[in-house]
């Protein structure tokens, strides 16, 4: 059966003390609290560096059975090297430690900046080099740079299924060509919400759903309404009837917006 996870996206946000996260709450128990309420998380730090084992292994033994985390990739894969000759990074994040997360490793989702469009050969060729299991990336982490000795985890508990969401940010990728190769290779197109500032592509998969809300009508910022909350679980519901499990997670976290948004969705949904 289809099942859908809304969530946030990170969790350690100032603004957030004292509303969200009520006075009081230690900053080490905030993904607690967080992961007690919600049922995914988005872990974005993993976009700006690579995090430590013990880091992956404190997240998972912080939530509760049943809980996943989505993981973002490195930016320096898909921004500083624009995915090119990425096998190294991405064996180097591999290894990192996300694969302790076991069960509760979701979709790893890939987002590029504005200015790349799409390159036929140079995105086919990164998302063919995307491992489809956990044992496939556990092999891809063995390619580790030397760096990394002494400081990676190269063991999985189980091979699993792993699920890759692809974010593009130009619009060049919002064509038949580049969703067809997606698909081919069972990477979803994300459906990101952006207030108009990057383009929405809503193309299904045969997978799986995955929205990233942004901000409804300013970027980071804004909250989400009650109608348009109402069109977000539509959409999900749709996604549910299709046979497709669905991702969401509120990223509009500047003015803490974020988790009060998903707790709505949530109740919509469910109601």
């Amino acid at each position: 059966m289809a099942r859908v996870r809304i969530g946030i996206s990170g969790w350690r946000y100032a603004r957030w003390r004292g509303d969200f996260y009520p006075p009081g709450l230690r900053q080490a128990d905030e993904l607690t609290y967080a992961a007690e309420r919600l049922d995914s998380i988005e872990i974005n730090g993993s976009f700006y560096s690579l995090q430590r084992p013990t880091s992956w292994e404190r997240w998972r033994n912080s939530t509760p059975d049943g809980f996943v985390f989505a993981v973002k990739g490195p930016r320096y894969v898909t921004h500083l090297t624009r995915l090119r000759d990425p096998r190294e990074a991405l064996a180097n994040f591999f290894a990192s430690g996300l694969l302790t997360l076991g069960p509760k490793l979701g979709p790893i989702v890939w987002q590029t900046p504005a200015d790349l469009a799409y390159e036929p050969e140079l995105v086919d060729a990164f998302l063919d080099l995307l491992p489809r299991t956990t044992a496939a990336a556990l092999e891809l982490a063995r390619d580790r740079h030397a760096r990394m000795r002494g400081r990676e985890v190269l063991e999985i508990d189980a091979d699993r299924p792993l699920r890759h969401a692809f974010e593009p940010r130009h619009p060049s990728f919002d064509s038949a060509a580049f969703a067809a190769a997606a698909a081919a290779r069972g990477v979803v197109i994300v459906l990101a919400d952006s207030a108009g500032t990057w383009p929405a592509i809503d193309r299904a998969s045969d997978g799986f759903a995955y929205a990233r809300l942004h901000g409804d009508t300013e970027l980071y910022a804004s909250g989400y309404s009650d109608a348009a909350l109402d069109r977000w679980a539509a959409w999900v519901r749709g996604e549910l009837d299709a046979g497709r499990d669905a991702y969401v997670y509120f990223d509009n976290d500047a003015r803490g917006r974020a988790p009060h948004d998903a707790l709505a969705l949530r109740a919509r949904v469910d109601g």
